[in-house]
């Protein structure tokens, strides 16, 4: 068992003829009793700090396990996001392919169609000069038939006017 205060302070000695002196005695183990009761309680006072501390370090220790599981939930969520946003970037240039490919095939239908007026514009341009033609040539010749008095020479440059204007 340990020592205590008043073990020290109780503590008698018995006399002796060649023995200590008994004031010197009692001063030193008042010393020493005064020491060890400071000591005592310097070593409660630190056992009381160290069971705090314990709990403290046990706090610290929860609080670092929630601070890892939170970091790990936040890169994971993080990961998600990521691979979400990348699949909607693909989804969206998917579909942004697709309507360029759509736009595409109108503008080059379009242009097929246009391509197509065009040449059905020339048949008929070419159909209405060879109308004009036939035309003229016929009343040219109609008119050589009234057998009207104009000279032959201004008949033909007529007929070569006439010409110029229809041809290209």
């Amino acid at each position: 068992m340990p020592l205590t205060v008043l073990d020290i302070q109780n503590k008698e000695f018995k006399t002796s003829i060649r023995g200590y002196n008994q004031d010197e005695v009692d001063e030193f183990l008042d010393e020493v009793m005064k020491d060890y009761d400071a000591l005592i309680r310097e070593n409660e006072e630190l056992r009381h700090n160290t069971s705090g501390m314990g709990e403290k370090l046990e706090q610290y220790r929860q609080l670092e396990r929630t601070l890892q599981n939170t970091l790990v939930v936040a890169q994971s969520t993080a990961d998600e996001m990521k691979q979400a946003a990348r699949k909607e970037a693909e989804l969206v240039v998917r579909e942004a392919e697709a309507r360029a490919r759509e736009l595409m095939q109108k503008a080059e239908s379009e242009v097929g169609r246009q391509h197509e007026k065009l040449e059905q514009l020339r048949r008929e341009t070419e159909q209405f000069r060879a109308r004009v033609k036939s035309l003229l040539e016929s009343q040219i010749a109609l008119l050589n038939q009234a057998d009207l008095t104009l000279p032959a020479v201004r008949d033909s440059q007529t007929l070569e006017t006439a010409r110029e204007h229809v041809t290209p």
